[in-house]
């Protein structure tokens, strides 16, 4: 059983993440640049990845280091999208 205060604390971090992912797509539709959609998607997957561990863990009942595994997963692709949107080309921007 997950207590209240973990569940107080994910939904947080969901809710932070997904503001964030909210206004990232919102800044790439109004100027159309895709490093910033890339950021959108970025904290929308870190943002799952915050909550997965303990529904994946309490749903499939499955072990802790396979639930650690995908949260770790969807965690690092994430940041490798945010990382991507960092390292892309100002002339590589609008393709």
């Amino acid at each position: 059983m997950i207590s209240i205060p973990i569940i107080a604390i994910k939904l947080i971090a969901l809710s932070l993440s997904l503001s964030v992912a909210y206004l990232a797509f919102y800044a790439y539709r109004r100027s159309e640049s895709n490093p910033m959609f890339h950021v959108s998607v970025g904290f929308v997957f870190i943002g799952i990845g915050a909550v997965c561990e303990g529904l994946i863990l309490n749903t499939f009942n499955t072990s802790l280091f396979s639930a650690a595994l995908v949260q770790a997963a969807l965690v690092s692709i994430g940041m490798l999208l945010i990382l991507r949107s960092v390292m892309l080309d100002p002339e590589q921007q609008n393709i």
